[in-house]
């Protein structure tokens, strides 16, 4: 690691080459100069990562210089020295551009504190630019398609984790998109040279979930005829996408919480331990907080996956980018079947809106899909919407009050607007779920706890 560079300016030279001694045993590369005209001709010729200058100088001034310096420099910290030291001073340092101010005679512990505090706030604010950077000139990838105020916010978190290869967990309800958003956080990140391995964690019975994560050695059970190299180190280099990671058994979850700790994993039958170097995202349409305080799911495992959440928008949420998405399906779908199908109708259009999309994008897509090869024309018209889509009607629901006089808890009140709105959409949990906000889960337990099986 390179010393920082330091340009120290006092016209005494006696000061200079006893700070100069100082603060180079004390691991700064220091360049000393006797005038402010001098300070400003090193600083247009070199490097410095931060000034510190005498106030009362000859010709022109530590304030005059620390404005100049700023004025072309405004990220470079400048510390002013002066043995006459007072508020209104202080104020006119600060205000003339300077981090901070010190009194004469130095004291060269302050003063090192003080330039610690300087470098690390010149390093904050520089990240901090380029975070702003990075922001600016990310684009959505082509795949993700929206403009409302729930995407951009998506957007922007992703633009902000380009620059790092912290672990994901990406929750959302179930079609919302999270492989998708997987891949693309993988392919913004460091460890975008890699491959990005998806396991479904769903998808294997749980005798097998070990061996599929972590591998094994040849004979660790009887179909295990050769050695077989798991997922964590089939992405090394990589990421490692986990869908439904709620769906893992507890004792699987141990041993994940142990090889990420790790960084480490051990495979079945297997004595020794093998390091892997692979980002970490997590997926599930689960509510891991109510697992995590009913038992199934172990709360230190949900810290670890847990460091960058990236909570996806219901379709229902979305606006009309649920418009956006319809006519790139169409697109598609138009050029996959050979048809000459572009757009939408009016009353299509507004139905499309309406409607909650309890399956939501997955759900639009195989909605526009089958639009698309139904078509006898050359827009999307309402007949050629599923039936539950064309005679869905939204509903507004007005909570009776039997009493107007009667005084509710919330507790009570929200009780009754959830049975109400179950009611009206015929007893269906997906349904009532989709139009009260919450996900299915949510759902499920607060009928529970009314006693409605």
């Amino acid at each position: 690691m390179q010393p920082a560079r330091l340009l120290f300016i006092d016209d005494d030279v006696a000061v200079c080459d006893v700070m100069r001694t100082t603060l180079t045993h004390r691991g700064f590369e220091v360049v000393c100069v006797n005038s402010g005209a001098a300070a400003l001709a090193a600083l247009e010729h070199e490097e410095f990562d931060a000034v510190v200058t005498d106030l009362n100088m000859p010709g022109m001034s530590g304030l005059e210089l620390c404005q100049r310096a700023h004025a072309s420099w405004p990220n470079l910290p400048i510390v002013l020295v002066t043995a006459f030291g007072s508020m209104e001073t202080a104020v006119a340092a600060i205000r003339a551009g300077a981090y901070d101010f010190i009194a004469k005679p130095i004291q060269t512990q302050e003063l090192l504190l003080t330039l610690t505090r300087a470098l690390e706030h010149r390093k904050l604010k520089a990240e901090n630019q380029q975070l702003r950077e990075t922001v600016a000139r990310f684009k959505p990838p082509a795949d993700m398609i929206g403009d409302s105020a729930a995407m951009q916010e998506l957007y922007s978190m992703l633009a902000r984790l380009a620059t790092t290869d912290a672990t994901v967990l990406i929750t959302g309800e179930s079609g919302t998109g999270k492989e998708l958003v997987a891949q693309a956080v993988h392919r913004s990140g460091p460890h975008s040279a890699g491959q990005l391995v998806a396991f479904n964690c769903a998808a294997v019975p749980d005798t097998m979930l070990e061996s599929e994560l972590f591998g094994h050695a040849r004979g660790a059970f009887t179909d295990a005829k050769s050695n077989r190299t798991g997922l964590f180190l089939q992405a090394n280099g990589g990421t490692l996408f986990l869908d439904e990671i709620g769906e893992m058994p507890l004792t699987t979850q141990v041993k994940l919480l142990r090889a990420l700790q790790e960084r480490k994993v051990r495979p079945v039958g297997s004595d020794r331990e093998v390091p892997f170097d692979a980002r970490l995202i997590s997926a599930t349409s689960r509510d891991l907080e109510t697992d995590v305080s009913e038992g199934r799911f172990r709360e230190d495992l949900f810290y670890r996956i847990n460091v960058v959440r990236l909570q996806l928008p219901p379709l229902r949420a979305r606006g009309k980018d649920a418009l956006l998405l319809a006519e790139h399906f169409i697109a598609r779908f138009a050029q996959q079947f050979k048809k000459p199908v572009a757009g939408l109708q009016p009353a299509a259009a507004e139905r499309l809106l309406t409607y909650t999309w309890p399956g939501n994008v997955r759900e639009l897509q195989n909605c526009m899909e089958r639009a698309v090869a139904l078509s006898q024309g050359e827009q999307i018209t309402l007949e050629d919407l599923p039936a539950h889509v064309r005679e869905f009607e939204g509903t507004k629901f007005v909570l009776p009050l039997e009493n107007p006089t009667e005084l509710l808890s919330m507790d009570e009140v929200e009780k009754r607007y959830i049975l109400q709105v179950l009611q009206a959409v015929g007893g269906s949990r997906t349904n009532a779920a989709a139009a009260l906000g919450f996900d299915r889960r949510t759902l499920y337990r607060k009928l529970k706890s009314y006693g409605v099986e």
